[in-house]
């Protein structure tokens, strides 16, 4: 059989082939205080489109993105394109090409706006600051003002700016909608979609009409291991089923999606 081109160079280099998934986390464990948070998490995120990671709260979404950060010490294998990062430190992983934006969006309050992008900047890289401020016109407005001083609709802006501001291989999200209006909601799932159609995605999420527009793929956690995965429509179509895994129903979720 004729390999396909790259396919020996990717191999060889360590990197994904054709068809793998972009991430691939195997056997994931992680023990905080004593708690077992993750048991055998195994999840793959494939090289393109949005991978949402849900569950009900407390179920280990949120540890089971700072373990494939090495935010959390952990047990198990994380593969970025092929490349084993288990044992790399944060900062590297992130330097590699890893947007993270953090669930408590994670902004520096005493600086301004401008400084915290300026923070965000990789060596070498080009900065797309375009980018940043056709999504966000707001950041552009503000680029003096203390981020402490910004609302927590603008901080989260702020936060996805940070990330979008360099090319990825990969972007992190965790629940960039919560606790957000409406209007700021329909911002950021603009900037995720928008986002998605040039980097993968792993989105962990609970606003499940945010989901159902721009996910993919669907893995579910429950009480620390994966219970389900597959196309996120298919699981979003099945009430019975969302029920049974998330403890909503698609009218619920419908509501959710307006606003209520």
């Amino acid at each position: 059989m004729t390999e396909k081109p790259g396919a020996a160079a990717a191999a060889a280099e360590g990197g994904a082939l054709p068809g793998e998934p972009l991430l691939r986390v195997r056997g994931l464990h992680v023990w905080i205080e004593g708690s077992h948070i993750l048991q055998g998490v195994d999840l793959a995120v494939p090289a393109s489109g949005v991978t949402a990671l849900l569950g009900r709260n407390g179920v280990g979404k949120t540890t089971a993105v700072k373990a494939v950060l090495g935010l959390v010490p952990r047990t198990g294998e994380v593969l970025l394109e092929g490349r084993d990062i288990t044992a790399r430190p944060t900062h590297e992983i992130t330097a590699s090409g890893v947007g993270y934006v953090p669930e408590d969006r994670g902004v520096f309050n005493g600086l301004t706006v401008a400084e915290n992008l300026r923070l965000a900047e990789r060596p070498r890289g080009r900065p797309r600051y375009g980018l940043v401020h056709e999504l966000f016109p707001e950041l552009r407005k503000r680029a003096g003002q203390a981020a402490g001083t910004l609302s927590g609709g603008q901080q989260q802006m702020l936060a996805i700016g940070r990330a979008l501001l360099n090319e990825n291989r990969l972007l992190v999200v965790d629940e960039p909608t919560k606790g957000l209006a409406p209007r700021v909601v329909a911002e950021v799932a603009d900037a995720v979609a928008r986002a998605a159609a040039g980097v993968p995605v792993l989105l962990v999420e609970q606003n499940l009409a945010l989901v159902r527009r721009v996910a993919d793929e669907a893995v579910v956690l429950d009480a620390g291991r994966v219970v389900h995965t597959g196309p996120a429509a298919e699981l979003l179509e099945d009430a019975e089923r969302t029920r049974e895994l998330l403890g909503v129903s698609r009218a619920h979720n419908a509501e959710e999606g307006e606003g209520r």
